[in-house]
C-alpha cells in the first residue's frame, strides 16, 4: 500500500533505546497505550514536529500500521533519516505480549 520505501521494524526488534512515537487519537491513547511511549496524534504533527527527536531511531506505531507509515514517510520527507514503521502497530504490540496501559495506569486494551 505505501510501497517499498517505508523502513519498518518489527514490534520484538525495536531498540530499547528507540523512541517509541505513538500517532493514534487521544481517545486510542487514553485507553491503551505502550508504556513509555511518546503521544503526538498525527493530526498535530506538522505545529508539533520540533517535538520528535531527529538524532535517535524513532519507531512510529498506530492502531493497525498505516496511520504511522504515512507519518515515517512524512519524517523522512522532512530530513529524519532513523525512523520506522511499527508493523501490525498497536495490534501486534499487544498480540505479542508487551504491556498495554491505559491512560489511568491501569492495564489498557487497544482500540
Amino acid at each position: 500500500m505505501f510501497g517499498p520505501r517505508v523502513p519498518t521494524v518489527t514490534v520484538t526488534d525495536i531498540n530499547d533505546d528507540a523512541y517509541l512515537l505513538d500517532v493514534r487519537e487521544d481517545d486510542e491513547w487514553l485507553a491503551g497505550h505502550a508504556p513509555g511511549a511518546h503521544h503526538l496524534p498525527m493530526t498535530q504533527l506538522p505545529t508539533r514536529l520540533s517535538e520528535v527527536p531527529d538524532n535517535r531511531e524513532v519507531a512510529v506505531i498506530c492502531r493497525s500500521g498505516g496511520r504511522s507509515a504515512q507519518v515515517v514517510t512524512y519524517l523522512l520527507r522532512n530530513g529524519w533519516e532513523q525512523v520506522r514503521n511499527v508493523e501490525g502497530g498497536m495490534g501486534e504490540w499487544a498480540a505479542t505480549g508487551r504491556p498495554v496501559v491505559g491512560g489511568d495506569g491501569q492495564p489498557g486494551r487497544v482500540l
